[in-house]
């Protein structure tokens, strides 16, 4: 099967999947809260790529509208994602001016809403040295 022009491949689904998970990165993880996005971040200790969990809620508008901002964020995370240091699980909250974004500006814009979070996100270098 051929994937879609520009689609990347992937090793591995590395979603966060369980309710367990979310709770985890809910209660002892950081938040960092833009206009259109939240970013929860926990390191879970493990050597590999970062996870990602999203929660976009009704709020964001209808089906349609909620599986493009999932799909959006999905795509920016798997661009930006790397800033956050292996064994990262992240959880992306979209609030109701996600869809907004993602209509008026498609995924440059979420790109941007995100990076800016994992910038904040993301140890220094010299946290991470230490």
């Amino acid at each position: 099967m051929v994937g879609a022009p520009g689609a990347r491949p992937r090793a591995g689904r590395m979603r966060l999947s369980r309710s367990a998970d979310f709770d985890r990165v809910f209660r002892h993880g950081r938040s960092h809260a833009g206009r259109e996005l939240v970013l929860y971040v926990f390191p879970r200790g493990e050597a590999d790529q970062p996870r990602l969990g999203l929660s976009v809620s009704r709020k964001v508008g209808g089906a349609v509208q909620r599986n493009r901002v999932k799909r959006l964020l999905r795509e920016a995370f798997a661009l930006e994602g790397d800033r956050l240091p292996a064994g990262t699980d992240a959880v992306i909250v979209a609030r109701h001016e996600a869809n907004a974004l993602a209509e008026r500006e498609g995924l440059d814009g979420i790109r941007r809403a995100l990076g800016q979070l994992l910038e904040q996100a993301a140890p220094s270098p010299a946290q991470r040295d230490a």
